[in-house]
């Protein structure tokens, strides 16, 4: 009954698009299919730009996101500065646009006149994406972290683990798993994020498709970038899907135990 009932507002909403008094310019604008094709493999060979920045950030962030929840979640009052310092980097990151964090470090980073530093617009675009989603993430690792019950690092410590032995090997295994789901959505909004840097002018997914939209002012190019964007995301979306099912299996599993 659900798949009949699906099958028939999606059937009603396709009739009414089609039936509509302007049908005829959006077939032509958007959904010519010999744009698409023809498209296509440019728009692919572009998106190797968006898979190399996603990749590396990727690695940044989870680097650099779990070094600043450790930080956060330290209680010696001689680290103090040290927190208030990640605090501060946490809450200013979260708070800008990274539109807005994309210009400031691509157009001010150069303009500082260091030889040391990079000049690159796809360096400089990575770094922000790092810095921005760093301190999503950390925020993520600390929930994980401050979840794991006290009582699991204090048994740690009752059976002669230093600390960082207990963090190690008994809290941040849980700590991990229990975020994996969020980190994915953090990173399914990363792949996508990717494309904002063509602000800056590397010729990425989204770059290209726009320079081919202005040759012919077709939007159909815009629509098979939405395309490739889509076979990457939808299987991501599908495991997260999963991996929240499979946890609350056996959450619910050991309630019953």
């Amino acid at each position: 009954m659900s798949a009949l009932s699906t099958i028939v507002v999606l059937g009603a909403i396709a009739t009414v698009i089609v039936l509509s008094p302007g049908w005829h310019t959006i077939r032509t604008t958007f959904f010519s299919w010999h744009l698409f094709r023809t498209s296509l493999w440019p728009l692919i060979k572009a998106f190797w730009l968006d898979v190399r920045i996603f990749l590396i950030v990727e690695v940044i962030v989870l680097a650099l996101g779990m070094a600043i929840a450790l930080i956060r979640t330290l209680t010696a009052p001689v680290l103090f500065p040290l927190r208030l310092v990640a605090t501060a980097y946490v809450d200013l990151l979260r708070g800008i646009p990274l539109l807005i964090l994309l210009y400031l470090i691509g157009f001010g980073v150069p303009a500082l006149g260091f030889s040391f530093l990079p000049r690159s617009e796809t360096v400089l675009g990575g770094a922000a994406l790092a810095l921005c989603y760093s301190a999503y993430v950390s925020e993520v690792f600390r929930a994980g972290i401050e979840s794991v019950h006290p009582s699991q690092p204090a048994a740690a410590l009752a059976l002669g683990l230093t600390r960082p032995q207990a963090l190690r090997h008994v809290v941040l295994p849980q700590a991990v798993r229990r975020v994996v789901p969020p980190l994915l959505n953090d990173f399914i909004g990363l792949s996508k994020d990717v494309a904002l840097v063509s602000v800056l002018g590397p010729q990425e997914l989204v770059r290209a498709a726009q320079i081919l939209t202005d040759e012919d002012f077709n939007y159909t190019h815009l629509v098979a970038a939405a395309a490739v964007y889509l076979v990457i995301t939808l299987p991501l979306i599908r495991i997260v899907d999963h991996m929240r099912a499979r946890g609350l299996r056996r959450e619910n599993a050991l309630v019953l135990m």
